[in-house]
């Protein structure tokens, strides 16, 4: 099984020069969001787009980087992430496991590319349907599948992957180095994140084009924040 571990956002997460090299070089597998002064949000209400500038607030609702990992359980993918090294957050940090894999049948991919300029994470925000594990039709689970293999051959798209409620997941929360747990499923929907992207692009505007275009799943509503992803050769 696969497991998503996102670091959940804090004030030392979103001040200037985060991530830290020390950090970078802890958990070296990680990808790492620049604070969100970088992003914007993206809104879709009756076939309209809308797009709110950063900074966003309040800081707990935001992702401040994340990593990919192979578990055998939720309880071992906990157990993972109660070992994340105290250069963190000076031993504070609070951690989401949450269980990869798109409702449905969405293929998930990671061409393992370097980003060749700027690199963007697609975040897509939770909603009730995506709480509850709501599969999508194969019609739409076909398109967003196509959607991602144009993307790639485009050389856009490096990465995406659904995520499955937070029924399946937990989070560890860390307090002077030592951890603690807490079951899901998580009320604050609105905070939650229920799929990603990792695209490239010369530009802000292109990635928004990018987002415009992506057949999400969502029939009409939604909400995306788009991150600047750090780089370690841009540090």
């Amino acid at each position: 099984m696969q497991f998503m571990i996102l670091r959940r956002a804090d004030q030392g997460t979103e001040a200037e020069g985060f991530p830290p090299p020390q950090l970078v070089q802890a958990v070296p597998a990680a990808k790492w969001l620049h604070p969100s002064a970088s992003g914007v949000r993206m809104a879709r209400a009756a076939g309209q787009w809308s797009v709110t500038p950063a900074p966003f607030a309040p800081t707990d609702e935001l992702v401040a980087g994340y990593t990919f990992i192979e578990a055998d359980s939720r309880e071992q993918a906990l157990a993972w992430a109660a070992g994340w090294p105290t250069a963190d957050g000076e031993g504070d940090a609070v951690l989401e496991v949450r269980e990869a894999g798109c409702p449905g049948g969405c293929v998930g991919f990671d061409t393992g590319e370097t980003p060749r300029g700027k690199a963007y994470a697609v975040l897509l925000r939770s909603d009730a349907g995506s709480e509850a594990d709501l599969e999508p039709p194969p019609s739409v689970i076909d398109t967003m599948n196509r959607a991602n293999q144009a993307g790639i051959q485009a050389g856009i798209a490096l990465a995406g992957e659904g995520l499955k409620s937070t029924a399946r997941g937990g989070r560890v929360k860390f307090s002077g180095g030592k951890p603690s747990f807490i079951d899901g499923p998580f009320a604050e929907v609105k905070e939650l994140i229920a799929g990603y992207w990792l695209i490239q692009a010369d530009t802000l505007e292109q990635a928004m084009d990018w987002v415009r275009n992506y057949p999400f799943p969502h029939p009409d509503a939604l909400e995306v924040e788009l991150r600047t992803v750090h780089l370690p050769a841009q540090a």
